[in-house]
């Protein structure tokens, strides 16, 4: 062992799960991972929890009891997967209360099928949080252009917030925007706002895969040098627009007010080229106050690899930009390519979803009592 996720924790980056299931629950494989590998926190979304209910026995007793119940297929997931998220957020109380509430938190996500429509995501989130009822969960609200305002309104109702799917520099402004547009209408309606958290997950590794694609299919010594190299570039250019607008007067009101900052938070961080370093989106983005969500077989490389060594985000704002600006130059649209991936990130939800309404719905048939 290197320990070296734990210089990776003492850099102010926090890990979290990008993971879970009740077998991880009940097994007692969570509570390892939080005391041996310093995880902090769970993000969850609709692809892990359609293959954590379709692999395994270990829902079969709760699906018997909401089949007996005659529960729609919609009502049981959300049974299901509120009952995993409540058990988590139970494991990472401890830590919640020792990091005075900033880590320790759980994700769930909203419907994806209401990623364009705002008062159904607001209506959504509401529901999810009184649902789990726990301090220490985060509602996970995409940033499609009808999730901006939802996340700004389900904020100023004091409902802590994971913002999922950002890929562009422009829409993560506009979800910091969003932010502190919350943060001042719950302070407006009076409320503590010391307790209203959220971070925004930049999505990192997809970034690599579309961009990559396109420059292959350039050709030339000139494209193929920029390959894999722009995912890191947009993730750093985030954290230097993250400085910019937590170190405003806006800010600065708020900040005096209790609130607390949107932490950026590392999305999508497993490679999708084996050619890669496995941790490559860990070692590469290292800075303070951030958060890298991960599957455990990234954990694992990180701590293998052992390539944690301080800082790699500070003073490389400009080599950053100038990777982007290259790939504009060989003909790879920056906006197209964004616009890609979040439209691509909500369809690959709702196809998650639909698989999971559709084996769900196979197993409540299977075991319905026979009896009336």
């Amino acid at each position: 062992m290197t320990d070296a996720l734990k210089r990776l924790s003492d850099e102010g980056v926090a890990i979290w799960l990008d993971d879970l299931s009740r077998k991880r629950i009940t097994s007692g494989n969570l509570a390892e991972l939080i005391d041996q590998q310093h995880v902090v926190g769970v993000t969850t979304n609709p692809s892990i929890f359609q293959k954590a209910i379709s692999q395994g026995d270990g829902y079969d007793g709760q699906l018997k009891d909401l089949a007996a119940r005659r529960l729609t297929v919609e009502e049981a997931i959300r049974m299901i997967t509120t009952a995993d998220v409540r058990d988590a957020a139970d494991i990472l109380r401890p830590v919640w209360e020792a990091s005075g509430h900033q880590d320790g938190r759980v994700s769930i996500e909203v419907d994806p099928r209401l990623a364009h429509e705002t008062r159904a995501t607001v209506a959504e989130a509401k529901q999810l949080a009184w649902l789990v009822d726990r301090p220490n969960t985060l509602i996970k609200i995409p940033a499609t252009r009808a999730g901006i305002p939802a996340i700004a309104e389900t904020i100023g109702l004091g409902i802590s917030v994971n913002v999922t799917l950002i890929f562009s520099l422009e829409r993560y402004r506009e979800v910091m925007d969003a932010y502190l547009t919350g943060l001042e209408k719950a302070k407006a309606a009076g409320l503590d706002l010391e307790e209203i958290h959220s971070v925004a997950s930049f999505f990192v590794s997809r970034v690599d895969t579309e961009i990559d694609k396109r420059l292959e299919k350039i050709g030339g010594d000139e494209a193929k040098a920029l390959k894999g190299k722009a995912a890191v570039a947009n993730a750093r250019l985030a954290y230097q627009a993250y400085e910019e607008v937590f170190s405003s007067d806006r800010w600065a009101a708020l900040e005096k007010a209790g609130a607390n900052k949107q932490r950026p938070l590392w999305a999508s961080t497993g490679v999708k080229d084996p050619a890669y370093p496995a941790d490559l989106y860990v070692y590469e983005l290292v800075a303070p106050n951030t958060v890298n969500t991960m599957p455990e077989a990234t954990m694992e490389a990180t701590e293998q690899q052992d390539r944690i060594a301080g800082d790699r985000v500070h003073g490389t704002y400009e080599q950053a930009r100038a990777e982007l600006d290259a790939l504009e130059a060989v003909g790879v649209s920056y906006d197209d390519v964004v616009q890609v991936l979040e439209d691509e990130g909500v369809e690959k939800f709702e196809g998650a979803w639909n698989e999971l309404l559709d084996s769900t719905k196979a197993e409540l048939e299977r075991l319905a009592p026979s009896e009336v």
